[in-house]
């Protein structure tokens, strides 16, 4: 009896630990340049000429961490 519960234990941990090893056969391709993501709303912010000013203004008084 305790040989079998010794050989189920065995099984047990080598299945956990195969399990483990499993990865998704998911594959993304990208491609370089191309956004395939959701629409960015700070995209059409960031063609704003007046953003673009303020973005200016604040890069010319010094980046700061805050």
């Amino acid at each position: 009896m305790a040989q079998l519960i010794r050989r189920a234990g065995a099984v047990l941990t080598v299945t956990l630990l195969l399990g483990g090893c499993y990865e998704s056969p998911d594959v993304t391709l990208h491609e370089p340049g191309e956004y395939k993501g959701p629409d960015d709303p700070f995209l059409e912010k960031a063609a704003d000429p007046e953003h673009q000013e303020q973005l200016q203004q604040r890069l010319a008084r010094g980046q700061t961490d805050r």
